[in-house]
């Protein structure tokens, strides 16, 4: 191996392929023997075998031993295989070596033992691509195999022969791949290395996929912010496409010329205007985007806006347009000029660099004081190289800041911008507006207002002890599965009953319990069988009000639903906030739950406490399967909540695209509303709810037997209904309490023999184990329902998915 290790990529990496039937059959055996880890017979074939053996390729696609072992992630494989003298730089028939078979799959530490054996980094397949291109996923493991290929020079510039570099593609994907892009470009890729093909940049792929923090990186590291591709397109058009107005911002930080106009004759502005991105279209306006110019089928961007019906943007575009028309008319100056534009989001930019600069040379005691004297003030500008054109235009700037002729200038309304632009340039523009509260008024009481939903304080009583002293309903005992490991295990079960006598000389493990939504949440089916075997009933709650169905919907374990629905639990039961299973399901995510759930009966409109339906739960997680399967079994659209929000408004407010958009389609085909002629509405009669919440508790001299009761409190008694009935113990055993003389001289006159009963009870059952490939096939369909993130700790459900998501959208949480 230290051989290998010595030899760089001069050594000829074609290995001999398997031709004769005698290379066939032994190379086979010896990939079978790997993928069976049977290193005493994988050595024996290496010595004894055709010579190189180990070397050799199988004739179908050109794998070798150390390809399949890479592939499967087994570095102690890996390192035995190295030591039989395997060559790390083996290649198949697509010119893939061990270490970009590594790389593909994430595989880190197979690729770490394979870069110390000598692995090539420089090698590329029969597509020219390198290890870098196999790389780039956005995986944990896949960033670490990419630093990996780094420190042992992997080319950062590397194109595949379609003309493609490595860059590009990774900026592609550069919101998935943020920290991927920032590396390769620390590492010194080209920031304008251009697609022989197309003529893209790097930075056009940064733009045309969101991520403002590879925009910045690749700016800051001298990348062309006004390249064009072959069709005349911009990087700002692929912002503009997007509607990414992080983007452009900082493309204008640093100088970017907006007024591009493509092979179509579109600019950006047309682009925005498509896709109804009004703040874009107002930047790009304000930036020397002209707002009038027309494209070659002769819509300028306000019609463009219009077709698409976009009201907001064709308002900003209207806007440009006079404002445009204003000052393009003799003797007319825009007061914002370009330079103080660029200068604005030049400090916008650097804002962090600029305070760090200025709070060294505060004149002021007081920590409010942000002033600093002029000259200060003009040697920071030049040191951090602010776009000021010349010293009249840094003297004029100065001028607006010093209109008192004091020698210091504030900083910080330099950096709000305000003395030196309108309003509508600043960045504060673009900020939500909050609703004023209108003054005065009528007094009393204010209409639509918020609505109090009445919460009940709900609690459980601890319930009446299960037969034989054992704790209540809640808690069922645990199965425990215990036997000698030494002599059976999951691969290797009893082939009878009686086989397995660990009962007699095993210590007996103690007996536990577990609480049985706690079972169901965790798929514990063996302790649910055992309690449903012992007369435990099915919808016990637990101290949350949920029932087993509940807790096994939310996790969307589909096995368990289907167990308890076989045994008879209740599909329409409800909990303290009036939640069903449905509700739940819908919530967890999982879409054969919520089929399961729908096919046993549930109720598809029924509303929670707050009025919200399974529909509106399921697009609270942007689930779109869920969300059609509910329109499909012709779900009441039109339902609403406390809020009197429908299931559009839901979808407007916590739903992406693809949901809203499945949603909008759905309200646009339904009906209008029949209106009711005259007369007033007759009052809808309380519908009647199942009673499975508990009532409301009352203190010492309240209710209705101590004496007065609030108003309040009894709405919410009769919005709850009662609880579920006691729990009911199993029938005592009949016994014949008839003494023994008189049964066996009943039986003696009735000529009657009794015969003894020589059957045996096992004294333990073996528990059904999955075995090692049933647990693998689990663990396989838990990632195809659940996702590929569901290994790695930073895993979310789809409804904290889709709030973390949500929250990136609108800037991150605040700190």
């Amino acid at each position: 191996m230290k051989d290998l290790a010595r030899h760089g990529p001069h050594i000829d990496t074609r290995m001999p392929v398997a031709t004769t039937r005698l290379e066939q059959l032994q190379i086979i055996k010896l990939l079978q023997c790997v993928r069976l880890e049977d290193r005493p017979q994988i050595e024996k074939m290496t010595m004894q075998g055709i010579p190189s053996l180990i070397n050799y390729s199988e004739p179908n696609q050109g794998e070798s031993v150390l390809h399949l072992a890479a592939v499967t992630n087994n570095e102690e494989l890996v390192k035995f295989l190295l030591g039989l003298g395997a060559h790390p730089n083996v290649q198949d028939f697509e010119g893939r070596t061990p270490v970009m078979r590594a790389a593909e799959y994430g595989h880190d530490t197979t690729m770490e033992v394979l870069a110390k054996a000598g692995a090539d980094m420089k090698i590329v397949d029969k597509n020219g691509r390198g290890i870098l291109f196999y790389c780039i996923c956005p995986t944990q493991r896949h960033t670490h195999c990419l630093e990996i290929a780094l420190q042992h020079g992997a080319p950062v510039n590397n194109k595949a022969h379609d003309g493609k570099p490595v860059l590009t593609v990774a900026c592609s994907t550069a919101t998935e791949n943020e920290e991927m892009c920032i590396k390769l470009l620390e590492k010194g890729a080209d920031p304008n290395i251009k697609h022989e093909l197309m003529g893209t940049t790097p930075l056009m792929e940064a733009a045309g996929a969101g991520s403002a923090a590879v925009v910045r990186c690749i700016l800051q590291k001298g990348g062309d912010v006004n390249a064009v591709d072959r069709k005349g397109h911009h990087a700002a058009h692929r912002a503009a496409t997007g509607g990414f107005f992080d983007v452009l911002k900082v493309m204008a930080a640093f100088g970017a010329d907006f007024n591009q106009v493509a092979s179509d004759g579109n600019t950006p502005i047309h682009y925005a205007a498509r896709g109804g991105h009004d703040s874009c279209c107002k930047f790009l306006a304000q930036r020397g985007c002209p707002p009038k110019l027309k494209n070659s089928d002769g819509m300028t961007p306000r019609a463009i806006a219009k077709e698409a019906g976009s009201k907001a943007s064709g308002k900003e575009l209207r806007k440009a347009e006079n404002a445009y028309a204003k000052y393009s008319k003799p003797g007319m100056k825009n007061p914002n000029a370009p330079w103080m534009v660029f200068l604005y989001d030049w400090c916008v930019e650097r804002q962090d660099d600029l305070i760090a600069e200025f709070s060294k040379l505060y004149t002021g005691d007081d920590e409010k004081d942000y002033k600093v004297n002029k000259e200060d003030f003009i040697q920071v500008l030049k040191r951090l190289k602010a776009p000021i054109p010349d010293d009249d235009h840094m003297k004029k700037l100065v001028t607006e800041h010093d209109k008192t002729r004091e020698g210091v200038i504030d900083t910080k309304v330099f950096l709000s911008g305000k003395q030196f632009l309108s309003k509508t340039y600043l960045m504060s523009s673009y900020e939500p507006k909050s609703k004023k509260k209108k003054k005065g008024g009528k007094k009393g009481r204010k209409k639509g207002g918020k609505t109090k939903i009445y919460v009940p304080i709900c609690t459980l009583p601890e319930g009446p002890r299960m037969p034989g002293g054992a704790p209540p309903a809640h808690l069922i005992p645990r199965a425990t599965h215990w036997t000698d490991t030494g002599r059976f295990d999951r691969d290797h079960p009893p082939q009878h009953p009686l086989q397995d006598d660990s009962w007699w000389y095993l210590q007996h493990p103690q007996k536990t319990y577990i609480n049985i939504s706690e079972a169901a949440k965790l798929g514990d089916i063996e302790s649910l069988k055992q309690a449903f075997q012992n007369n435990y009933p099915v919808d016990t709650r637990d101290k949350y009000f949920k029932t087993p169905l509940m807790c096994a919907a939310a996790h969307g374990h589909i096995e368990i639903t289907k167990y308890l629905l076989e045994m008879g639990a209740s599909v329409n039961a409800v909990d303290n906030f009036r939640w069903t299973p449905l509700h739940h399901a819908c919530h967890g995510g999982q879409v054969d739950v919520v089929t399961t759930l729908v096919s046993a009966g549930a109720d598809i409109d029924a509303q929670t406490m707050n009025g919200a339906t399974p529909l509106m739960r399921a697009i609270e997680c942007s689930n779109e399967p869920i969300v059609s399967f509910l329109i499909e079994q012709g779900v009441n659209m039109r339902k609403e909540n406390k809020k009197e929000h429908n299931a559009l408004d839901t979808a407007k407010e916590w739903a992406d695209p693809r949901v809203l958009s499945i949603v909008q389609a759905k309200f646009d085909s339904l009906p209008a509303p029949k209106k009711k002629k005259g007369g007033r509405a007759a009052k809808k009669s309380p519908a009647t709810r199942p009673q499975t919440v508990p009532p409301i508790p009352y203190g010492k001299g309240d209710g209705p037997d101590g004496g007065k009761k609030s108003p309040e409190l009894g709405k919410v008694k009769d919005m709850v209904p009662e609880f579920m009935p006691p729990l009911q113990t199993p029938p005592p055993r009949s016994a014949d309490r008839r003494s023994s003389v008189i049964r066996v001289q009943s039986s003696m006159a009735g000529r009657i023999e009794e015969r003894e009963d020589i059957q045996y009870e096992p004294k333990k059952v073996w528990t059904n184990q999955p075995t090692k490939d049933e647990l693998l096939l689990k663990k396989d369909t838990e990632r195809t329902r659940w996702g590929y993130e569901l290994d790695f700790p930073n895993y979310k459900p789809p409804f904290q998915k889709n709030i973390a998501s949500r929250v990136e959208l609108f800037g991150g949480p605040e700190d």
